[in-house]
């Protein structure tokens, strides 16, 4: 007898652990009260909480929405105090709008240079031809006038012609001389006056430096502008998604700093039921499978749902799903996203079972106990 006692312990110690293997499969498996196919498991209804913060510090001046309000994209929930900041908006618009006459005054100057000059290096070129006309024609009556002189000297000289003849014909050289010299000195005026309109041209490319510069200091200011009006909208704090507010950090009054949480939000048509597969059951479940969520508030009104986030990596249990016994199991959280909500029946933190269908032929089935 003793000799068998090894042998029946050994025996005894694999039928107990074939029967705990048992226990665990069928817990897991085998009698969950479902059909193969179907995935039961449990958790809490969640949503993606929105923080509404300002960009700028500001005291608060109206808060327009309390815990609870459902509030639309764009509505308008918070504004702060804005009459600092609607001065300077005032005094960059003012700045912007002189700027902006001045370029228009520079640009009306440069057009206006544009057509003048051309038609002053016009008139100054015809002066100029008008002045060497007139220095061409004295020299040719001072060439005529000097050869009459000289003839009249020569005539005079043997008595073919009289004094007074001679004396007339060199005053006229005289005074072709002097034209001579009055046209000269018109041409060189009239050359002045054409290089002078010609520095029109020059004048034109200064003014369109000018109005360059001109154009740059507005479009500054202009940037400027749409800075101050940025941060004046900004100062009416609007919410970024539609949904539903659950936390109010401030109150009216109080001044915040840049970037510190005013309101929370949750949109309560993007809810989602986070659940928990355990590791022997995670390999069935996949990407858009769908499921179906119950609730203790509506037990014969199933929400439609998919699965839309799997974890990578396992997690021991959370405390406050299972019992500690149970706790050291691994499991994968594992998201399911509603279709729906009508009328905003379902709330972030309210439980509920879910069913997920892995196979697309078995009949849907409520959650079992």
């Amino acid at each position: 007898m003793p000799t068998l006692g090894k042998p029946i312990t050994l025996t005894v110690l694999a039928v107990v652990l074939a029967g705990s293997g048992y226990v665990a499969l069928d817990r897991w498996i085998l009698n969950t009260g479902l059909p193969d196919g179907l995935i039961q498991a449990n958790g809490r209804i969640e949503g993606d909480h929105v923080t509404v913060a300002s960009k700028f510090s500001g005291r608060i001046q109206e808060l327009l929405v309390r815990e609870g309000a459902t509030v639309t994209q764009g509505q308008v929930l918070i504004r702060l105090d804005n009459s600092q900041t609607a001065a300077r908006v005032q005094q960059a618009k003012h700045a912007a709008e002189a700027l902006e006459a001045q370029v228009q005054g520079a640009h009306m100057t440069l057009a206006i240079l544009n057509l003048d000059v051309p038609l002053a290096i016009e008139r100054a070129d015809a002066q100029v031809a008008k002045a060497k006309d007139t220095v061409d024609k004295a020299l040719s009556v001072a060439r005529e006038a000097r050869s009459d002189a000289q003839r009249f000297k020569d005539l005079a000289a043997k008595d073919e012609a009289s004094i007074q003849q001679r004396d007339q014909a060199v005053m006229r050289w005289e005074v072709a001389r002097k034209d001579i010299g009055s046209a000269r000195s018109a041409l060189t005026q009239a050359t002045k006056e054409l290089a002078q309109a010609e520095l029109g041209w020059k004048r034109i490319r200064a003014k369109e430096s000018d109005v360059v510069a001109l154009e740059q200091q507005r479009d500054q200011a202009y940037a400027f502008l749409d800075e101050v009006e940025s941060v004046l909208k900004d100062l009416t704090i609007t919410a970024p998604t539609s949904g539903t507010v659950t936390t109010r950090m401030v109150d009216v009054g109080e001044v915040v700093a840049a970037g510190a949480p005013l309101l929370e939000l949750i949109d309560l048509d993007h809810l989602y039921l986070k659940v928990y597969v355990p590791e022997v059951q995670i390999g069935k479940v996949r990407l858009d499978l769908p499921a179906r969520v119950y609730t203790d508030a509506f037990p014969d009104r199933p929400f439609a749902a998919a699965v839309r986030y799997i974890a990578s990596k396992a997690e021991f249990t959370p405390k406050e799903v299972q019992t500690p016994d149970e706790r050291v199991k691994l499991i994968y959280p594992v998201k399911l996203y509603l279709n729906e909500n009508p009328d905003h029946r379902l709330t972030p933190g309210l439980p509920a079972d879910a069913i997920i269908r892995w196979k697309d032929d078995v009949a849907w089935a409520k959650p079992r106990g």
